[in-house]
């Protein structure tokens, strides 16, 4: 099973501020582990909204919308794509994430959707052509 780990932005990380030393030696620290037992597939920190956009769809042409966005509670800091037997491995996993400033923060945890999760809708032929596609995406 794949999860995708969600670190939500705070006021510092959608400022720009880069983390502290011990910060980072810790996540490093983190990733080498995670690396080491074979759960790590990904994981990258983000830019703050204000270097980002949205585009939103409706009726007509999508609209674009240029960051910062104003619900810091809503946005993303950073992410890992960790591969575990379960649910309850990936809450291990993260409970072990650094928090070496002990601030109040809130990690999510959402499983990532694998081929045989779409059923018979998801047509041979489109099976198929989803196969291809992986493959050429991780050559």
């Amino acid at each position: 099973m794949r999860f995708m780990v969600l670190i939500k932005a705070n006021a510092q990380s959608e400022a720009g501020e880069m983390p502290s030393e011990e910060l980072l030696t810790a996540m490093t620290k983190y990733n080498e582990e995670l690396v080491n037992a074979g759960v790590m597939l990904a994981g990258e920190g983000l830019h703050p909204s204000s270097k980002g956009a949205r585009v939103r769809f409706g009726a007509g042409q999508p609209t674009v919308i240029d960051g910062p966005f104003t619900e810091t509670k809503e946005l993303i800091a950073g992410y890992w794509l960790i591969q575990v037997k379960s649910l309850d491995e990936a809450i291990e996993w993260v409970k072990r994430v650094p928090n070496p400033d002990n601030e109040a923060s809130e990690i999510e945890i959402r499983q990532v959707f694998e081929i045989d999760d779409f059923g018979p809708e998801l047509t041979p032929e489109l099976r198929a052509k989803e196969a291809d596609l992986r493959a050429r995406t991780e050559s």
